[in-house]
């Protein structure tokens, strides 16, 4: 089928997938979503997985912001109203998977938090990206296994990425002969193609003085080494019912104020889409800008994001945080993870300056001695707070090298366990109108329904 013929067609979806994490999916995702949108195709992008950063990268390419899709962390119900939204009006949708294509919570088979759910539960096609930079022929044998290891996914195109010449390329090539699986492209190796990363993933792609060069760039190597009418031609037609009324999380009041710049980015599309549809007014304020929560709203959320770089400026944004203190005498505040540890005591950066933060709870946190926190979590509120009342079960995870250096004397807010049901124990605090956690909701446990 060819760019001309598909203009006529019904929406169409396929995945970008790879054996591992770096393999090159967001870069070749970015490419074609740009390549794409200069042809006057509307194309959009959706994230597997609880990844805030690609995203911003897919909106800048040209994709306009498309949802985070999580099997294990989203009933089937909400999966399915996210995924149509995401089809209504757009020509083509990329899903980018998170890590590889099988990697999920083991034993979960139809709800493991693997792009192969959402690759098996749609019967959507699989573009498999291989790093071939430090193999050759065994890439072939890679692709085979990927492509014989769940009969309910299957693999119809290859991408080769880092290709060092001809001879490397028509060396890979070759093994792949007779395999059935088209070939789709090779892209050549070259740095400067390369998008930076940091501790918590890529450079957020606001953080870019050049993005759209650099998106340029990428756009014409895709477009150079990669067939996009063979794409277009893989491209499945999806038609998704959504169950109507579903949220996946009950707005936290009717006029939110939503911390939002450099330090406060970690902010999930499908919750904001589902509060403003369910008649809450969002508004943002920056916190870097030294503002306050707005005096008319009745919420304060403070989202995850990189308070650790922006710790000394955060210290010293004395009119937000003597608002923000205002604020939480008499309306609630909630933090997830960085807003978190805004809401605490103190923050010590990277080189173990202590830096004075909120002070509405009473833990401190560290970045200098970091450790890695990583998974889904499942959490059980302990109170009555913006992300539900006491007792609801929420789905949703961890990822921070941040830690705890002081507990503080604050009541829990949440029983927490991981993907497989193993307790962690208590986490979080809870203060007076103020609540905070490291833990990032996602959807709760059972669908939330709408009041439209």
């Amino acid at each position: 089928m060819s760019i001309a013929e598909h203009r006529s067609q019904a929406a169409r979806a396929c995945i970008i997938s790879a054996p591992t994490s770096r393999a090159g999916k967001t870069t070749l995702t970015a490419g074609l979503l740009r390549a794409f949108a200069r042809r006057s195709i509307r194309v959009r992008a959706a994230k597997s997985g609880p990844d805030y950063i690609d995203p911003g990268f897919h909106a800048a390419a040209g994709g306009g912001h498309g949802p985070n899709l999580d099997s294990w962390a989203m009933p089937p119900a909400l999966l399915d109203a996210l995924i149509t939204e995401a089809l209504s009006d757009v020509d083509l949708l990329f899903i980018e998977g998170a890590m590889g294509l099988f990697d999920g919570v083991p034993g979960n088979h139809e709800a493991s938090g693997a792009v192969s759910d959402l690759a098996a539960r749609y019967g959507l096609p699989v573009i498999l990206v291989l790093d071939v930079s430090a193999q050759a022929q065994t890439a072939a044998a890679v692709l085979r296994g990927m492509a014989t290891h769940d009969p309910r996914v299957k693999i119809a195109g290859v991408v080769l990425n880092r290709v060092a010449s001809d001879r490397h390329r028509d060396l890979v090539f070759g093994a792949m002969r007779g395999m059935g699986i088209p070939i789709l492209g090779s892209i050549p190796r070259d740095s400067a193609l390369a998008l930076p990363a940091r501790h918590l993933g890529l450079v957020q792609a606001g953080e870019h003085a050049d993005l759209g060069a650099l998106l340029d760039r990428i756009a014409d190597t895709v477009e150079g080494h990669v067939d996009l009418d063979g794409v277009l031609a893989l491209a499945r037609p999806l038609d998704v019912y959504a169950a109507c009324g579903t949220l996946p999380l009950a707005p936290p009041g009717n006029r939110i104020a939503l911390a939002s710049d450099a330090a406060f980015t970690f902010m999930y599309p499908h919750l904001l889409s589902a509060w403003r549809k369910a008649g809450a007014k969002v508004t943002t304020f920056s916190p870097l800008a030294d503002e306050p929560p707005p005096d008319f709203c009745d919420c304060c959320w403070l989202p995850g994001g990189y308070p650790e770089l922006h710790a000394r400026r955060l210290a010293e944004a004395r009119k937000f945080r003597e608002g923000l203190r205002r604020f939480a005498r008499t309306r609630p505040v909630h933090g997830e993870c960085g807003g978190y540890m805004v809401l605490g005591e103190s923050l010590q950066d990277a080189d173990g300056v202590r830096h004075t933060m909120a002070g509405l709870l009473s833990h401190s946190t560290s970045f200098a001695s970091r450790h890695l926190h990583l998974g889904y979590r499942q959490a059980r509120l302990l109170t009555d707070c913006p992300i539900g009342p006491r007792g609801t079960v929420l789905r949703g995870h961890e990822f921070h090298y941040s830690t705890l250096s002081t507990r503080g004397d604050d009541a829990y807010l949440a029983e927490i366990t991981d993907a497989q049901g193993r307790r962690i124990g208590p986490a979080g605090g809870w203060r007076g109108n103020v609540t905070g956690t490291f833990f990032h909701a996602i959807a709760s446990e059972t669908v939330v329904p709408s009041v439209h």
